[in-house]
């Protein structure tokens, strides 16, 4: 197989490093490895330990590469955290060729155009995503190449990092993992790419990915990527306030959350028997107590209030999170603008009470 014919994804994240290699075909990808291992030296989506980060994506590259039977020689890679900023641009230049014919180049100038825009010192830019262009006062059009004109516009999108959290990352797969770069991708994009439909993004609609330390959201208007954020609160702030509530450890706590969400999983009417009761043949005396005894909690921990768990523990730091996200919309200028409604991914998606924190507090 040609190198030219193989892509190499890796997501950093605050719980786990993702790898997955493909092989480009005509019309889709096939997926020749993937890989997952536990992260390390990450909190938040930002690299706060270079050894120990390097450790944890060479283990999911190594295994990655075992599976594909292919040396990794350049990735691309998710970037994310609370330093990711955006903001919206436009950029406007005279189309080069004498018969008014736009081309490639005359895009890619507006583009640079675009983008070169007033931000810190400290940021350095990811994406300039056209939105819309413009020819000769002709707005709305998708891909201007190939149309005639005199002057070209564009409305951009533009999604900014912190320098020192970019650098950081290239640092440790150049550096500490030995691979190349091609890319750095904003996660939150690149779930976006991955679940919505094109319906979706044509309608207008808000996608919520919920990681363990952070929550990506991105906001699609006419089809266009129009509005993105970073808010600091992911599924690892439950683990941490089901640890507090019941005072166990932060492993029982992870494996009860687990264990209600795979219950709340569950579709209407086909709920998982109470695993005393499947075994014993007796109800239990409360139909409220939650059977832990199958999930041997170092605490002993045996039975607790399911009501306790969500609706006193779980559900609060849900609206919290809905809340802000609610905030960030309304912020955003686009609240009105997203009829097909809210898709939420990642690996907080299943946590139960997710579906009923998003409708009551975004009224979608």
């Amino acid at each position: 197989m040609r190198d030219s014919e193989i892509v190499v994804g890796v997501d950093i994240g605050s719980s786990k490093i993702a790898t997955v290699i493909g092989q480009l075909q005509p019309e889709s990808i096939n997926v020749l490895g993937v890989s997952e291992s536990n992260s390390r030296g990450i909190r938040r989506g930002q690299i706060v330990d270079i050894e120990e980060a390097a450790a944890a994506i060479n283990s999911s590259l190594d295994a990655a590469e075992r599976m594909a039977g292919y040396s990794v020689e350049r990735v691309f890679v998710s970037l994310s955290g609370a330093h990711i900023m955006s903001q919206n641009s436009k950029g406007v230049v005279a189309i080069s060729s004498p018969n008014g014919e736009i081309t490639a180049s005359d895009v890619q100038r507006v583009l640079e155009a675009a983008g070169a825009v007033s931000t810190p010192s400290t940021t350095t830019i990811l994406h300039v995503l056209p939105k819309t262009f413009t020819v000769d006062g002709e707005s709305g059009i998708k891909d201007p190449i190939g149309m005639t004109g005199v002057r070209l516009e564009v409305d951009t999108h533009i999604i900014t990092g912190n320098s020192v959290s970019v650098k950081n990352v290239q640092r440790v797969l150049e550096q500490e993992a030995g691979v190349g770069l091609t890319a750095q991708v904003f996660s939150g994009l690149a779930s976006s790419l991955a679940v919505l439909t094109d319906t979706e993004r044509e309608l207008g609609v808000l996608l919520v990915d919920i990681g363990a330390g952070i929550t990506n959201m991105c906001i699609y208007v006419d089809g266009a990527l129009s509005f993105s954020s970073v808010i600091p609160i992911g599924a690892r702030h439950i683990t941490n306030d089901l640890a507090i509530g019941l005072r166990i450890s932060l492993e029982s706590a992870e494996k009860i959350k687990l264990y209600l969400s795979k219950k709340y999983g569950k579709k209407k009417g086909e709920a998982e028997p109470d695993l005393h009761e499947s075994i014993t043949g007796v109800v239990p005396e409360n139909p409220d107590d939650l059977d832990l005894s199958s999930l041997h909690l170092v605490e002993d921990l045996k039975k607790v209030s399911h009501k306790t768990l969500v609706d006193g523990i779980m559900k609060p730091r849900l609206n919290e999170l809905f809340t802000m996200i609610g905030i960030e919309l309304k912020k955003s200028g686009f609240a009105t603008q997203t009829p097909a409604g809210i898709v939420v991914t990642g690996g907080g998606a299943k946590t139960a009470g997710v579906e009923e924190s998003a409708k009551r507090m975004l009224s979608m």
